[in-house]
């Protein structure tokens, strides 16, 4: 099914994936399938202790915790969200693990981000924008001359399931249309070196990783979960945007949970492309 961006023009293009609790456990999910690939790509920004560091788009928070462990009791760490839900939920997780991070609710596309970061972060936020160019001048302009920033963002086209199924290849259609619809773009990834050079970053870095898995348990198990989560999360607005309607929703999520459960079927997130970069000095 073809469905015009013109659909929901004049229309809030918000976050196309569900809020709030629901939202967070797929997300909790998600960092657990990302976490080695997104360490080894913080790894080698080398911050230091006391650096200063933002997390836009945070959600629950989960990479914002791993910066406040790298920079110590003299850092500081921001992680900001447009969902309040989430933020609450992510200060309380804080508190729990004995963190000091600073939540606070941001939209990027409208607000800004601060000044004089040493680190701005970003996972699978630019996807989401009507307007990414603009976020990344507003990540140019949050951290201090001299300072990073790190992008990571998907992909679709290289989402891989084995043997080929025609649920996990709908499920790639439903996301992408309905990315597509409400004004994103589900293969930002390659784009972002491009992006980042157009707001004044030098220094451009970039890698490729995909978290996949085989086995249902562990984080090859997690990797596996993100597709049926992430088609049940993004259910309401796929059917608004007359991309698919609940009872196929429903059929696919099924499979993919099928998929998800077989030892025999190897699934995963889609292609991850990372970029590290720096604001001239």
């Amino acid at each position: 099914m073809t469905v015009s961006p013109d659909r929901v023009a004049g229309a809030e293009r918000r976050y196309m994936i569900r809020g709030g609790l629901a939202g967070r456990e797929r997300l909790r999910v998600l960092a657990r399938a990302m976490r080695p690939t997104t360490l080894a790509l913080l790894d080698r920004i080398e911050l230091v202790d006391g650096a200063r560091c933002v997390d836009v788009g945070c959600g629950g928070g989960d990479v914002a915790l791993e910066l406040a462990g790298r920079v110590g009791e003299s850092g500081h760490v921001v992680g900001v969200d447009v969902d309040e839900e989430k933020l609450a939920l992510a200060r309380e997780e804080a508190a729990r693990a004995g963190r000091a991070v600073e939540y606070r609710r941001c939209d990027v596309t409208v607000d800004e981000l601060g000044r004089d970061f040493d680190l701005a972060y970003a996972r699978f936020l630019l996807t989401h924008l009507s307007d990414p160019a603009a976020a990344c001048d507003r990540l140019r302009r949050a951290v201090r001359p001299g300072g990073a920033v790190v992008v990571e963002d998907i992909d679709f086209r290289g989402s891989v399931c084995h043997p080929d199924s025609a649920a996990y290849r709908r499920y790639v259609e439903i996301y992408a249309a309905t990315a597509r619809v409400r004004g994103g773009d589900a293969c930002i990834g390659p784009r972002l070196p491009a992006l980042l050079r157009a707001a004044g970053f030098e220094q451009i870095r970039v890698w490729a990783v995909q978290p996949i898995g085989y086995s249902p348990e562990g984080g090859e198990g997690d990797a596996k979960l993100v597709s049926p989560l992430t088609l049940e999360n993004i259910a309401d607005a796929a059917i608004g945007a007359g991309v698919a309607d609940a009872e196929e929703i429903d059929r696919v999520t099924a499979e993919l949970y099928r998929l998800a459960r077989d030892p025999a079927t190897v699934m995963g997130i889609p292609r991850i492309v990372q970029v590290a970069a720096r604001r001239p000095a």
